[in-house]
């Protein structure tokens, strides 16, 4: 009788033994994340990259990186999702989402998932310019990743040429006219081979728009998002200031591409474009000539308006998939990391403390022009952002482009703009 009670004994303890093993053997957990392909240079290996290390480190996770398109097209993917009850557990969307993605009951707060002093101190160490479009009521919406400002490219070449000086950007509205006026090219037929700069109107005309306001001197937007001054008359004058550009000849008349913009700079097409700095990798691999980076121009002061992508925790994902996703945007961003990111896309890296670090010191060492969209965040604003912001964006995109294609003037554009997007906003007053 002992004997059996033992083998039973014997029996028992193996099963539980393989019950354990069974256990420890369990898959990783899978933490969807959806981020968008919409920026220049190999960015898909260096995201693939980060996953892999992350989950090497934490064996206990698996990130999977889910390529979903343009911002725009990443958005639609991750509210579609939500909506079905399938939501990512993690998203790269822009900061300017951010209204949108809490109105649709979206996304979590990260203050939810911040519980150690190493949490609150990390979550302080990013630069005030970039919370500006991800936190508001007093709460952390979004997590800065993929952030930047506005900058303007010019082949020091064509400066040199046309006898400007090849190591200074032009300061100011007046500078740049001049400038642009001094580096257009013609051939023998009278048709432009080189525009001496170009502003890229679709995608993201609101924020090209913003990069001559904020030198003006006015915001587009309330800080809470329910209200647009997009009539004011320095907006209009910033409008008019670009439309000027097209009508002297100098910036290419019609639709400019965001997408197609640094392929015109690279090749020789315009002498000065005004892109994101997360341009910068991709231009400095593909250029073939010496170009500079400068500051946006200024006018009543200087100043650009913030940009980029933050992360977003999504509030139906499973918890469990949720404090994943936090250790991993709190991961990918620690000063190391953001530095390396820096270096690989172009983006600003997001805090004071990654620009200490050895490597991007000596980056920053020997390419100056990293440290130009860094240099301009004290001046910059928050990115256009409002309630219902993909409709209230397109009206704005919209506006400009008629005002840019001469269909209306620029004070009718945006008197039309101010109307429909009052209309749009109502709700939210």
């Amino acid at each position: 009788m002992r004997r059996q009670t033992f083998v039973h004994g014997v029996i028992a303890a193996a099963a539980g033994l393989g019950l354990a093993g069974t256990a420890l053997a369990q898959s990783p957990l899978e933490v969807p994340f959806y981020y968008p392909v919409a920026v220049g240079g190999p960015i898909t290996k260096v995201i693939d990259g980060y996953a892999a290390d992350f989950n090497k480190a934490h064996p206990q996770y698996k990130i999977t990186p889910i390529y979903a398109g343009t911002y725009q097209e990443t958005i639609v993917k991750a509210l579609t999702a939500h909506k079905a009850g399938k939501a990512p557990a993690t998203s790269v969307l822009l900061s300017t989402d951010m209204f949108t993605l809490m109105d649709e009951g979206a996304i979590a707060p990260i203050d939810d998932f911040v519980k150690t002093d190493a949490d609150k101190a990390w979550l302080k160490g990013f630069y005030p310019a970039f919370m500006a479009n991800s936190q508001t009521g007093g709460k952390t919406w979004g997590v800065p990743f993929q952030r930047s400002t506005v900058v303007m490219y010019y082949n020091k070449e064509a400066f040199k040429e046309a006898g400007l000086n090849p190591d200074k950007a032009p300061q100011n509205w007046k500078e740049l006219k001049e400038a642009a006026h001094k580096l257009t090219k013609k051939d023998a037929s009278g048709k432009v081979v080189q525009y001496g700069i170009q502003i890229p109107s679709t995608g993201f005309g609101y924020w090209m728009l913003q990069t001559l306001t904020t030198p003006n001197d006015v915001l587009l937007a309330n800080e809470s998002g329910t209200r647009v001054m997009l009539n004011h008359p320095k907006v209009v004058e910033a409008l008019n200031f670009w439309v000027s550009l097209v009508k002297d000849g100098v910036h290419p008349a019609g639709v400019v591409e965001w997408g197609t913009t640094p392929r015109d700079f690279m090749e020789k097409k315009a002498a000065i474009i005004v892109t994101t700095t997360g341009n910068l990798t991709n231009i400095r691999a593909n250029a073939k000539f010496d170009f500079g980076v400068g500051q946006i121009a200024g006018n009543v002061r200087k100043g650009s308006p913030t940009g980029g992508g933050n992360f977003y925790i999504f509030k139906n994902a499973p918890r469990d998939q949720q404090q994943a996703a936090f250790e991993f945007a709190k991961w990918v961003t620690q000063p190391e990391r953001a530095a390396q990111w820096s270096m690989d896309s172009g983006y600003v890296a997001v805090s004071p403390a990654a620009y200490e670090t050895p490597v991007l010191k000596k980056y920053g060492q020997e390419f100056p022009q990293a440290l130009v969209a860094r240099d301009q965040l004290p001046v910059s604003v928050a990115e256009y952002s409002t309630h219902e912001n993909q409709r209230v964006t397109k009206v704005l995109n919209d506006a400009i482009q008629a005002a840019l294609n001469g269909t209306k003037t620029a004070a009718q554009a945006m008197d039309d703009a101010q109307k429909e997007s009052e209309r749009i906003l109502r709700r939210y007053k």
